[in-house]
C-alpha cells in the first residue's frame, strides 16, 4: 500500500491540503476498508485501491473548499463517497451521510466505527422522506440524478442561506437549460484523473 500512500499524499498537495499524517492515514484505512468490502458489498465498480485514491478520495476532497460550515448532508452517499472522505479532513464539522440501499449505510457505518469519527451521522432512508431536526448548511450529491430532480428531492433540507452541491463529470448543458435556478459552474481538477469534472453550485435565496 505505499504506493498508495505515495499517490494520496502527491494528489493531497496538489490541492493544497495539507491534513496532516493522522488523516492521511485514516484515508488509507478507508481505503483498505472500501477494497476488503467490496467483494461481498458491491460498493463501487472501482476494484484497485490504486485507482481508488484518484476516483474516490481526491475526487470527493477536490470540493472540500466549497463546502459552507458547519453542517453538511451527503444525499446518495453509496460507500461513503463524498463524506467520509471530507468528514476526515473537518473534524469540527457534522455530517449526515444519506443512502437508502442498506448495505451501502451498513457498510458506511462500520467505516464510521472502525475510524473512530465522532462527527458523521449514518441514515438509512429515501432522501425525501429526510425531516432532519436541524437543516443543512451545505447539501452535497455525487452522480445521484438530475440537477431539477436534486432540487426537488434535497430542497427541503437546506437551511436559509445554504448551498446545494452537485458533482458531476462534464458540464451537464441540458440539465443546465432546464434549471431556473441561479446557478453557478466551478471547473475541479482532481489529481490522476483526465476526464471532465465539475461542480455545479445553487445558493438557497434568502427569505427576507
Amino acid at each position: 500500500m505505499d504506493v498508495c500512500r505515495d499517490k494520496l499524499e502527491q494528489g493531497l498537495n496538489a490541492l493544497s491540503l495539507d491534513i496532516g499524517g493522522e488523516r492521511t492515514d485514516a484515508l488509507m484505512r478507508f481505503i483498505n476498508l472500501i477494497a476488503k468490502w467490496n467483494k461481498a458489498y458491491n460498493l463501487t465498480a472501482v476494484r484497485d485501491p490504486l485507482e481508488m485514491v484518484s476516483l474516490h478520495i481526491l475526487d470527493s476532497l477536490a470540493i472540500l473548499p466549497y463546502l459552507q460550515a458547519p453542517r453538511v448532508a451527503d444525499i446518495g452517499t453509496g460507500a461513503g463517497l463524498p463524506g467520509i472522505p471530507l468528514a476526515v479532513c473537518l473534524p469540527d464539522w457534522h455530517f449526515t451521510l444519506v443512502d437508502s440501499n442498506s448495505k451501502k449505510t451498513r457498510f458506511v457505518q462500520q467505516a464510521v466505527l472502525e475510524l473512530k469519527l465522532k462527527n458523521v451521522e449514518v441514515v438509512h432512508s429515501r432522501v425525501e422522506l429526510l425531516q432532519p431536526e436541524e437543516l443543512f448548511s451545505t447539501v452535497i450529491c455525487r452522480a445521484f440524478a438530475s440537477m431539477n430532480d436534486i432540487l426537488q428531492l434535497t430542497g427541503h433540507l437546506l437551511a436559509e442561506d445554504g448551498v446545494l452541491l452537485a458533482m458531476k463529470g462534464q458540464q451537464p448543458e441540458q440539465e443546465l437549460i432546464d434549471l431556473a435556478e441561479t446557478y453557478s459552474v466551478i471547473p475541479l481538477t482532481v489529481p490522476g484523473i483526465a476526464a471532465e469534472r465539475c461542480l455545479i453550485r445553487l445558493e438557497k435565496p434568502k427569505h427576507g
